[in-house]
């Protein structure tokens, strides 16, 4: 059965009814687009398409408390925003899949200022790490832009590498925090690969 309706209203209280046809509908209507916008946040299209799928189990799984007054794209666009989240969160637990990722930000961006695709995003990078105290912005440059390892860092700036550690355990937790206030999902997900 097909619906004919591509009026996200009607089609929105059929689903809080358990329509299927309906949920198809808006799967169709929505699916592509959203793909494409969770590809730009993982960057793997592997990766968006498992996610792509978690968003619209959770849609059929809280259909009945989905509000028809409001907007189902905003709706479903903040329901991909919180499994992207939720990803990232897991990455940080899981050593296969963050290796995964670092592989895959580290080969679109080969050196993270010069190649960083998003102005927006590499200006906000920038700004963190400008506020950082001067060592430890030298050591975070250093170690995260430079790619230098601690043992290189030791020796050419004199200490040691436990030191060293210790700079970019606090850079990380800065930057992340300075994160924490920008609205932009795009920017934190980018800026959470490359600090990773």
């Amino acid at each position: 059965m097909h619906i004919i309706t591509s009026n996200e209203k009607e089609l929105v209280t059929l689903l809080k009814e358990s329509n299927e046809a309906a949920f198809e509908e808006l799967y169709h209507l929505y699916s592509r687009r959203l793909l494409g916008y969770l590809i730009k946040l993982v960057k793997s299209e592997a990766f968006a398409a498992e996610l792509l799928q978690d968003v619209f189990v959770k849609i059929w799984n809280s259909r009945k408390n989905i509000d028809p007054e409001q907007s189902f794209r905003s709706y479903l666009f903040r329901i991909a925003e919180n499994c992207v989240y939720d990803f990232y969160r897991k990455a940080a637990r899981d050593k296969k899949l963050q290796t995964e990722l670092i592989k895959i930000a580290t080969s679109e961006y080969s050196h993270v200022e010069e190649d960083f695709s998003d102005k927006e995003s590499a200006q906000f990078l920038q700004e963190a790490i400008d506020a950082l105290p001067p060592k430890r912005r030298q050591i975070y440059r250093l170690i995260k832009i430079e790619e230098l390892s601690y043992d290189e860092v030791s020796s050419l700036l004199k200490i040691s590498t436990s030191t060293i550690s210790d700079h970019i355990v606090k850079a990380t937790k800065s930057i992340r925090e300075k994160l924490e206030s920008c609205q932009d999902v795009a920017i934190i997900i980018l800026i959470f690969l490359l600090i990773s």
